[in-house]
């Protein structure tokens, strides 16, 4: 009885490394995504800012065909003596403007949040910026990821008050791993 149980667990688990160590090698094979193929996978962390202590998780991965990365984002936080718990869910996804070059991604939020950026990259320090495209009154946004080794990332995220959109000061900031 028991083995019949293992064997489904032990397939579910080859298959689950199997599908995420494709889709690195695939991300390492299009041009398009290399620059990105430290940043695929599944990742959870915790980080801290100005919403609270938050715990949570994403995955950025290849879709439609490798034209496009989807990251998925979920973080939950805990009530304090100035507010309650809630939950931050958000979505963004990165696609080319050109053919071949993600250079671009909207962002949109379960708080009625939608941020259109463009989007930088560090080789030598495995550093992706995205930058929200500036509009007057508005705040600017930066969010940053970056490899600190291949299974961490440091992530980022600052505003710019309107009418100064390069004085960003932190918002959110944390580690994050790699799901083994």
């Amino acid at each position: 009885m028991k083995i019949s149980v293992l064997k489904p667990s032990l397939l579910g688990i080859a298959l689950c490394l199997s599908g995420a160590l494709q889709a690195q090698q695939s991300a390492s094979d299009n041009p398009a995504l290399k620059k990105f193929a430290f940043l695929i996978g599944d990742w959870v962390g915790e980080g801290n800012g100005q919403p609270g202590q938050g715990t949570g998780y994403f995955s950025i991965r290849p879709d439609l065909d490798g034209r496009i990365l989807v990251r998925k984002n979920h973080t939950d936080y805990p009530a304090t003596p100035q507010k309650a718990a809630f939950t931050h869910d958000d979505l963004m996804i990165i696609y080319a403007d050109t053919p071949g070059d993600l250079s671009n991604a909207i962002y949109t939020d379960n708080e009625d949040h939608t941020i259109h950026y463009t989007i930088s990259f560090s080789e030598i320090e495995k550093t992706i910026i995205f930058t929200s495209r500036y509009t007057a009154g508005r705040p600017t946004f930066r969010l940053s990821y970056s490899q600190v080794d291949t299974s961490t990332l440091t992530v980022k995220f600052e505003i710019a008050p309107p009418g100064k959109p390069d004085a960003f000061t932190p918002y959110l900031e944390g580690k994050v791993h790699r799901k083994p």
